[in-house]
C-alpha cells in the first residue's frame, strides 16, 4: 500500500474534476493529471463522443496534448494521475510516451462493476508487468471521489 501525500490528492482532484467536465462536455466520466518531472502540470479528459475517436481516453488525450504544447520530453520520468485505472491502450501509451509514475482512483474492478461492460480485464499493473522499462502503479486513491462520478453518470444515462 502506497502513502500518499496531499500533493497527490490534489493531483487527483484534478484529474476528478476533469472527469466531471467531461461529463458535462457529453464524454464518458474520465479525467487524467500529469506532473512532468520539472513540475509542469497538464489536465485532460475523455473526449470519445465529442471527437468520435475511441482512443479518446482521457490518458490517451493526454500524452497526445502534453506532446503537443510541452514536447514529448515533458512525458519522460513524469506521474499521471487518473481517475479511473488506465486500461491496456493506455497504459501502452504511458509506457511509449516514458511515463514513470501512474497513480489511479478508481480501480478496474469498480469501473467494471458500476460502469458495466464492454471493458478489458488486465489491470494497469498487469499491463506493464512484462515492460522493458519500470513504470510504478499505485492506487487507489481517492477511490470514492472518483467513483461518484462514474456512479452519477450511469444513473443519468
Amino acid at each position: 500500500m502506497s502513502t500518499f501525500t496531499t500533493q497527490d490528492e490534489h493531483y487527483m482532484r484534478l484529474a476528478i474534476e476533469a472527469s466531471r467536465e467531461a461529463v458535462a462536455e457529453g464524454n464518458f466520466p474520465y479525467g487524467a493529471t500529469l506532473v512532468s518531472a520539472d513540475g509542469k502540470v497538464h489536465v485532460s479528459r475523455n473526449n470519445q463522443v465529442t471527437s468520435g475517436d475511441c482512443t479518446g481516453h482521457a490518458e490517451v488525450v493526454l500524452v497526445r496534448e502534453v506532446a503537443q504544447t510541452l514536447g514529448a520530453q515533458a512525458l519522460v520520468g513524469a506521474t499521471v494521475y487518473a481517475s479511473g485505472e488506465p486500461c491496456a491502450m493506455c497504459s501502452g501509451a504511458m509506457f511509449w510516451a516514458g511515463v514513470a509514475h501512474i497513480v489511479y482512483a478508481m480501480p478496474t474492478r469498480v469501473i467494471n462493476a458500476v460502469g458495466g461492460a464492454p471493458y478489458l480485464q488486465p489491470k494497469t499493473a498487469e499491463v506493464l508487468a512484462g515492460a522493458s522499462r519500470a513504470v510504478r502503479v499505485d492506487g487507489p486513491l481517492l477511490e470514492e471521489e472518483a467513483t461518484a462520478v462514474l456512479r452519477d453518470f450511469m444513473t443519468k444515462k
